[in-house]
């Protein structure tokens, strides 16, 4: 079995289901390394061995959806050497495991700013989507460049314009339609968040979309998170009542 590979009938989680969409931000892969005696950028080598290994985890528990922070647009303030090594990171693992992902039926959506990228880096994660844009099994969302608050002011400067050219009104702007101009509409909301490493705020990442989420943060380093601390997260998630702003809890699987 590869790498990614996935059963045709995975197992289901026991006792419970897991939850439509899971969102990660992946904390961590620096301070792994430094406890270790590692550079950073093996630091980062791991997490990418983390990111297959909960991807196929994901797929086999019967989530939907998976959104992954892979870079922030706050990231590229570190440094140069560190930026080279995670831009040649996504560059091997769209090369080497994209195959495997399309075989098992993975659709990649990417969101996020792209029109200032470094055209090789726009090319891949162009192709990355169209390869795998018929794919059903799981929806892995890859938060690339992205910002939350930036991608508001993309709705945002989008609404005021069709304000300015006389398309609708200003009393038409409501949070249904500011919804509808994010980076991807279509998709839903995510019931949970897991953030590893022990930091506990959500560091521009979904904020719009997370206004109802289920916030679980860990504190396992990200290159050692594996299957069993993603269902742990998910029993923690299980645990809680959803209620969406009512008196009535409400299932969120």
């Amino acid at each position: 079995m590869s790498r990614l590979a996935m059963p045709s009938n995975p197992p289901p989680i026991q006792p419970f289901e897991a939850p439509r969409h899971v969102a990660i931000i992946m904390d961590g892969n620096g301070r792994w390394a430094s406890a270790r005696g590692l550079t950073r950028g093996e630091g980062h080598r791991r997490g990418v061995e983390a990111l297959r290994k909960t991807v196929r985890a994901a797929g086999e528990i019967g989530i939907s959806y998976l959104t992954i922070f892979s870079f922030s647009a706050e990231n590229w303030s570190r440094p140069p050497s560190e930026i080279r090594d995670l831009m040649g990171l996504l560059r091997r693992f769209i090369r080497n495991d994209l195959a495997e992902l399309h075989q098992n039926r993975v659709k990649v959506r990417v969101i996020g700013e792209r029109n200032d990228l470094d055209p090789e880096i726009r090319r891949l994660l162009d192709e990355a989507e169209e390869l795998t844009r018929n794919n059903d099994k799981l929806t892995l969302i890859v938060a690339f460049n992205y910002g939350a608050r930036q991608e508001i002011a993309r709705a945002a400067a989008k609404l005021a314009a069709r304000v300015r050219a006389g398309e609708i009104d200003p009393s038409a702007v409501t949070a249904d339609l500011i919804g509808q101009n994010l980076d991807a509409p279509d998709l839903p909301d995510p019931d949970l968040i897991i953030r590893t490493s022990g930091e506990q705020r959500l560091s521009n990442f979904l904020l719009w979309q997370a206004a109802y989420s289920e916030l679980v943060f860990v504190p396992t380093y990200w290159p050692d998170f594996d299957r069993a601390a993603l269902e742990g997260a998910i029993a923690e998630y299980h645990r809680r009542e959803r209620r969406f702003g009512g008196l009535i809890a409400q299932t969120g699987s």
